[in-house]
């Protein structure tokens, strides 16, 4: 075991490019849907606001990560910066899934978030709304995992 203190670049304070890779680094790790490695990138105590649900600690937000790729299904997700300052950034998102049944949806989102000066995620609130598509609607469809470079954001697929 290490005795090197957790860091998870880029740090506080935040510039316009450091947000915007933050924000692409957790997109990357909720799109790889491993409970396990994105987990580490929050405090072990940190605190989520997720629907309904409160998460407590890096343990909780490991389980609570399981249980929902559990459920959403070929999840694909795409996070853009919206505000930040020194500590907290602010994002809108959208990620398409379905569930056991073959039903897809569309969810959209907003996550506030404050970061300690190692990097690793303190708090996540988060306020989501599903929206029941077609398949034939969706409009994320690269391979599952990261999303492609060249793949367009929300903003260019006017979300």
């Amino acid at each position: 075991m290490s005795s090197t203190p957790e860091v998870r670049p880029p740090l506080p304070p935040f510039t316009h490019k450091s947000a915007v890779q933050k924000v692409r680094l957790a997109e990357d790790g909720w799109n790889s849907r491993d409970p396990d490695k994105v987990a580490l990138a929050y405090t072990l105590d940190t605190h989520w606001r997720n629907r309904a649900e409160f998460v407590k600690s890096r343990d909780e937000a490991r389980a609570f990560l399981s249980r929902k790729w559990a459920r959403e299904l070929d999840y694909r997700l795409i996070k853009e910066l919206w505000a930040f300052t020194d500590n907290r950034i602010a994002v809108r998102y959208a990620y398409e899934w379905h569930d056991d049944s073959g039903n897809w949806f569309r969810s959209y989102g907003n996550e506030n978030w404050e970061f300690g000066e190692d990097g690793l995620m303190i708090n996540r609130y988060a306020c989501i709304n599903d929206l029941p598509i077609k398949e034939a609607d969706r409009k994320f469809r690269w391979p599952l995992g990261r999303r492609p470079d060249d793949h367009p954001g929300l903003s260019e697929l006017g979300l």
